[in-house]
């Protein structure tokens, strides 16, 4: 009788450790070690807005106030409030507004079709109609 007990206790503490995901992953002190680095070059820029991606998916950005040895300040650009945050609850953190914006891909856009139409139109007025040989004809 004790021996089938034991078994089904076996049993049953394998397929909960297996069968259950795990609810909080532990961050290794190297990962610590990657976020406190990117934090202390992000900070040396004071003027420079940072975003911070926290374990939990959530996104925060501001400007890094101070750095220290388990946590860094971050001051929010709204209402200038300082928050504490430790490195253990962060996953990334990166310069806010890093990529390129849809208004600046429509300017970029702009601009080469504005240049493609001028060159439709002017390169036949000035080679006149191909008779010429020189410049840009």
């Amino acid at each position: 009788m004790k021996k089938h007990l034991t078994v089904a206790l076996a049993l049953i503490v394998t397929a909960l450790s297996l069968g259950l995901p795990m609810t909080a992953t532990a961050q290794t002190t190297g990962d610590s070690e990657k976020i406190r680095a990117k934090v202390q070059t992000l900070s040396a820029a004071r003027d420079t807005q940072v975003q911070v991606k926290f374990r939990d998916q959530t996104k925060l950005k501001g400007y890094i106030e101070s750095v220290e040895p388990v946590s860094f300040n971050l001051r929010d650009p709204k209402n200038q409030t300082t928050q504490s945050i430790l490195y253990s609850e962060v996953e990334s953190v990166s310069k806010a507004g890093g990529s390129v914006s849809a208004k600046t891909w429509l300017i970029i856009g702009g601009v080469a079709a504005g240049a493609v139409t001028t060159w439709l139109i002017v390169k036949p007025a000035v080679c006149d109609g191909g008779a010429q040989t020189r410049g840009i004809c």
